[in-house]
């Protein structure tokens, strides 16, 4: 402090800075001091730098070798961890058949059994046959399927499956069409990435091929939809023959496994008891009746207001109400009764004019004239 500055030792203290209330000092051994910290933090980073230099230099001449080493490293973590897995969720080895066909007995899906309770199902499959998949949202169409394909890819890569038994062939490609997404950037709405991807599958599909096919059409209207539905379905069966998982709500589709024998029909199990639906998630052969959509309405919440109108209004339907006039799932039946009624109209068009053609006007009073007519009109009408 500047109260004691007058006994500082001039002769070894040298001033170096004053504040308000004090001056600083310094000695040559400090300055030397500083001077040989200063110069070792650049000789620190001058070495650092000639280090690292020499390391790259001699890794570069052997980086053929450390790229091969960190290949083998990266090689056996992942087979490591597949093994690992493989016994700590009880997997099995998988086989590939020369028959190609895809049997699973106990299948399950490898991450949604390791988020909830899962039912295993068995699944059978021969070489370029379709399995239709109907029954309820929620019942687990999705998962079925798409543990089929997960399982095919995981069998592919060397992995062992989740399942007590696997039989599967060597696919080239699998296609999946599962969910709704759209591309607003590009202007294509939900129905047309859906179109897109279908017609990708339809074009690039082989005998070899495996294609997951989740409630395609159903982002139009009801006619065109299952129109749709059914003629990708027929020219998957007919014209590339791959092998097809198929999920739908067009129960009409059900008809086509009369037609076709490469298509079976499945469902996902349910138990109604008392209103209530439970599913069993259980996959069984041949068609569901209905799709339980006001059921399960009414598991995710909806208004009481809301399901009671909509089970009055599903009656009304299925009844033939005046939205639609034959039950709900039946809508080629409909569309067979309004052909039958067209050409019930038509014939009958051509004998009216037949009859006004040999009207004779000469022999009628205006009386039965007016009276023929309305006779024609009411027919008509």
């Amino acid at each position: 402090t500047n109260t004691h500055t007058s006994r500082v030792p001039l002769d070894r203290y040298q001033r170096k800075q004053t504040l308000t209330n004090a001056e600083r000092y310094t000695t040559d051994e400090l300055v030397d001091l500083e001077r040989k910290v200063i110069s070792a933090k650049t000789r620190r980073a001058e070495l650092e730098l000639e280090i690292f230099s020499e390391l790259k230099n001699r890794l570069l001449a052997d980086a053929q070798w450390f790229l091969k080493l960190a290949y083998f490293v990266s090689e056996v973590d992942v087979l490591t961890s597949l093994a690992w897995t493989a016994v700590e969720r009880n997997y099995t080895r998988p086989y590939f058949s020369k028959e190609g066909h895809i049997q699973l007995q106990a299948s399950r899906h490898p991450v949604v059994e390791r988020a909830t309770r899962f039912v295993a199902n068995d699944i059978l499959l021969n070489r370029n046959e379709c399995l239709l998949l109907t029954g309820p949202n929620m019942a687990g169409k999705s998962t079925v399927m798409r543990q089929v394909a997960v399982i095919a890819l995981m069998a592919q890569v060397g992995s062992y499956v989740p399942a007590s038994h696997a039989e599967l062939p060597l696919f080239d490609r699998i296609f999946t069409r599962i969910g709704a997404s759209d591309s607003l950037t590009e202007g294509l709405s939900t129905f047309m990435v859906e179109m897109k991807e279908t017609a990708t599958m339809l074009n690039e599909a082989t005998e070899n091929s495996l294609v997951v096919l989740d409630e395609v059409g159903r982002g139009t209207s009801t006619y065109d939809g299952l129109s749709l539905a059914q003629a990708i379905l027929e020219y998957l069966v007919t014209k590339r023959k791959p092998m097809v998982l198929f999920a739908t709500h067009y129960h009409e589709l059900t008809r086509l496994a009369t037609q076709y024998p490469h298509i079976h029909n499945a469902h996902m199990s349910i138990h109604q008891e008392k209103g209530d639906l439970h599913f069993l998630y259980t996959l069984t052969q041949g068609a569901a009746g209905r799709s339980y959509g006001v059921q399960v309405a009414k598991l995710a919440g909806l208004p009481k207001e809301v399901t009671n109108r909509a089970e009055k209004l599903l009656q009304s339907l299925e009844n033939g109400g005046a939205m639609v006039s034959v039950p709900q799932l039946d809508l080629w039946a409909q569309a067979m009764h309004e052909t039958e009624v067209d050409d019930s109209m038509e014939e009958r068009h051509k004998e009216l004019l037949v009859e006004l053609k040999n009207f004779s006007i000469q022999r009628m009073t205006p009386l039965d004239a007016l009276n023929k007519i309305a006779e024609w009109q009411q027919e008509l009408s």
